[in-house]
């Protein structure tokens, strides 16, 4: 089986709009979660969010162009075109063995949402004819295929906050395989909008710390409430180990196991079996290696935390052998189909950089939550084995393992 790595990486999130500049505030604990500017959130119980600042979609296409798509293809763009250059893969010999592996969970929502109130207000022939190829999940991958004429496999995940993390095995796979010698991984999330508030919140899953926006999000803590929406993109290049040498690529780290799983227990609700397995199996696909660092789904919300808690201890036999865990969802918010790549490109540079990124606002501790989540500071570390863990709405499951070479 081919070996698989890391060559370029981007991402942008609530605080920060490329990889440099959002780890760091990552890991120095700022919050980018605040009162909601994308729409009037007034009536609503959940004001809060994680959006993206500053961002102008016209820098990563053409300006008459922008309206052709919705703001997650713009953030998975600007995720895309920072990941390819910092692959430095000048030319392409083979363009038909370059693909592309996409990922999101609910795709063009504002889009949706928008014409929707057009149809109703306006009637059927005031759409947009650029609704729908704007607006469909794998025009993700469309878009990012075009642009960098990627005319390899092109594939989607569209597994609720699973579908970054998938996307990530998807393209392994590929690889693998003999699919292609080179994928492109990008997976986005745009859905703070005023139907994807208010469903999620309809469902009791969000936070109403409304008063207290940068202390909303507080994975593993005993007062944690639900989830804050978050918005964002992440890109990783992988390519196949030889040809990524042989080239002079400077490489993150190695894929080395990766699981997926599925809970077939309720819609919404995550239960501890179907993680557990995920975990498994991509523990036992790297070999059962020793996990220096473990890069927590930790959503905060009390089920799934407090089931993340219980299946690490049991893959490893017991708190006394899990390695520290932490999640950034404090930091950025809940990313859905974008967290997953946007945190594995968190493991990468934390393994580069010798740090573990902080859970901040973890202020009172929950029996049920009894691991070392890195409280509210980051910390200094020899990271060699990374895991990262995604699991959604469906119980659909997906966890990946990188190693430093």
């Amino acid at each position: 089986m081919r070996r698989v790595v890391v060559t370029g990486i981007g991402m942008i999130n609530s605080v920060g709009n490329d990889k440099e500049s959002s780890f760091k505030a990552i890991c120095n604990g700022e919050c980018g979660i605040d009162t909601i500017t994308l729409f009037d959130p007034t009536d609503f119980s959940v004001k809060i969010a994680g959006e993206v600042k500053d961002f102008d979609p016209s820098t990563v296409m053409p300006a008459k162009e922008v309206k052709k798509a919705d703001r997650f293809i713009h953030l998975g763009l600007k995720a895309a075109q920072e990941a390819m250059a910092d692959a430095a893969i000048e030319t392409l010999t083979d363009r038909t063995r370059f693909g592309i592996s996409a990922g999101s969970g609910v795709g063009g929502l504002p889009s949706i949402e928008n014409n929707s109130k057009i149809l109703e207000n306006r009637g059927p022939r005031r759409i947009s004819p650029f609704f729908i190829p704007g607006a469909l999940v794998n025009m993700l991958g469309g878009f990012v295929s075009i642009e960098h004429g990627l005319q390899g496999p092109n594939l989607s995940s569209v597994t609720a906050c699973a579908a970054g993390t998938h996307s990530i095995s998807e393209a392994t796979k590929t690889i693998m395989c003999n699919g292609a010698d080179q994928m492109l991984v990008v997976s986005a999330e745009c859905a703070i909008t005023g139907v994807g508030i208010g469903g999620f919140a309809a469902m009791k899953a969000l936070s109403t710390r409304n008063d207290e926006p940068k202390k909303a999000s507080r994975p593993f803590d005993a007062n944690r409430d639900g989830f804050i929406m978050g918005e964002g993109a992440a890109a990783l290049v992988l390519e196949e180990y030889e040809s990524a040498v042989a080239r002079g690529a400077k490489i993150y780290g190695e894929i080395i196991g990766f699981g997926e799983s599925g809970d077939a227990n309720h819609i919404t609700t995550p239960s501890l079996d179907g993680p557990a397995r995920a975990m498994k199996a991509a523990y036992e696909m790297a070999g059962r290696p020793k996990l220096d660092y473990v890069n927590a789904h930790g959503t905060s919300t009390p089920i799934n935390d407090k089931n993340e808690t219980a299946a690490l201890k049991e893959l490893l036999g017991g708190a006394e052998n899990c390695p520290p865990m932490s999640s950034i969802k404090g930091q950025i918010g809940h990313c859905l189909g974008a967290a997953g790549s946007i945190e594995a490109v968190t493991c990468l540079m934390a393994m580069r950089d010798g740090i573990i990124p902080p859970t901040i606002n973890y202020e009172t501790p929950d029996e049920n939550c009894d691991l070392d989540y890195v409280p509210n500071k980051a910390r200094e570390a020899e990271l060699n084995v990374v895991m990262s863990n995604s699991f959604g709405f469906g119980g659909t499951n997906g966890v990946v393992i990188f190693k430093k070479i």
